[in-house]
């Protein structure tokens, strides 16, 4: 399973609605409004988007606070990151991480760097150093996928003036950036150097609710923008997600709610976790927690869960993680409990 939230493949073992911990979307849900906003917007479908996306970048950029020139789309992140796979020729990945950022490269026929993060799960930047030339884009999840953690605000500078100096490329998947404590906006950081030599990539996927609608952005620099227009697709992002972008990013209130839900919701798991036995569950930024199983392997707990309903993420299938490790969204209250009771009952096993 390189991928969450396949709930089709399950639905024979278990009789009843599965709870999905293996994809990481809001609990809360899409924002309040957005159906409306959908319905009335269907005639616009008998038309072609426009091609340059001028209102739904007006929208992004007001709401990454950047200059509109600066804002490219795509069809989910994962389209931008795929697009920029194709203008750089060697490809560097820590793992372990999202598999897509080795995956585009190998497609490509790009050389592809492989380094790894330490035994915490932060960045060396040493060996970063060593690999980084002006031929190389460095991909990273910030927060990282799977293991949540985001980069230190000191550690990113430093990071980025060592790219810099090299002339490569960093690239910052931050699809569940929304979702982290409000400690530092790396639109902001890297504002007063015009993004030169980095790009920021955020999401409509996770945050807002909407993996069904694939609506990815980034913050660029104005000559990284012309490279990227020539490799992506044309109407990239269709007219639905189109409407979606002008709405979403003026929910204020909703996007307050959601991250408070997180904070309180993020807190109450971890500290649960943390009392059961036979696990390690790894601190967080985001709205997922990776596990160390000290006890069994993932396809025990994947089958012990799944009888009871519940889907986790088998993290094996992670370049740079083995069989003992799983990953759990952070979901609502009772759904969370309910984790909490079924790693209970695991305990009991030990």
């Amino acid at each position: 399973m390189r991928h969450g939230g396949d709930l089709i493949s399950y639905k024979k073992y278990y009789e009843g609605e599965l709870i999905d911990f293996s994809s990481n979307i809001n609990p809360l849900g899409f924002p309040e409004g957005l159906e409306k906003e959908l319905i009335n917007s269907l005639s616009h479908m008998t038309s072609y988007p426009d091609i340059k996306y001028r209102c739904l970048k007006s929208s992004i950029s007001k709401y990454l606070n950047c200059d509109m020139e600066n804002v490219v789309v795509g069809n989910g992140a994962v389209d931008i990151i795929d697009n920029f796979t194709q203008i750089y020729p060697r490809i560097i990945v820590i793992l372990p991480s999202f598999s897509e950022y080795e995956e585009r490269a190998l497609i490509h026929n790009k050389e592809v760097i492989r380094l790894k993060y330490k035994e915490d799960f932060t960045i060396d930047l040493d060996s970063i150093e060593k690999v980084v030339n002006h031929k190389a884009l460095l991909v990273l999840g910030n927060p990282n996928n799977p293991t949540g953690l985001r980069i230190e605000r000191e550690t990113l500078i430093k990071l980025y003036e060592i790219v810099k100096q090299k002339e490569g490329y960093l690239l910052l998947d931050e699809a569940f950036y929304e979702f982290c404590p409000v400690d530092y906006d790396s639109i902001e950081i890297f504002k007063k150097d015009s993004y030169k030599n980095i790009g920021i990539i955020r999401a409509a996927t996770k945050f807002f609710g909407l993996p069904g609608i694939r609506l990815g952005y980034a913050c660029v620099s104005k000559d990284i923008k012309e490279k990227y227009e020539k490799v992506e697709l044309p109407w990239s992002v269709n007219a639905l997600a189109d409407r979606v972008g002008r709405y979403i990013f003026k929910c204020k209130d909703y996007i307050k709610k959601s991250q408070d839900y997180m904070e309180r919701e993020r807190n109450f798991l971890l500290g649960r976790l943390a009392k059961i036995q036979g696990i390690r569950p790894y601190p967080t930024h985001s709205n997922y927690i990776l596990i160390k199983l000290l006890k069994w392997k993932e396809d025990y707990v994947f089958e012990f869960f799944l009888k009871r309903g519940l889907i986790i993420r088998k993290c094996s299938s992670f370049n740079g993680l083995d069989n003992t490790y799983i990953r759990v969204a952070i979901k609502d209250r009772n759904s969370n409990i309910k984790l909490i009771e079924t790693f209970k009952e695991l305990e009991e096993i030990i």
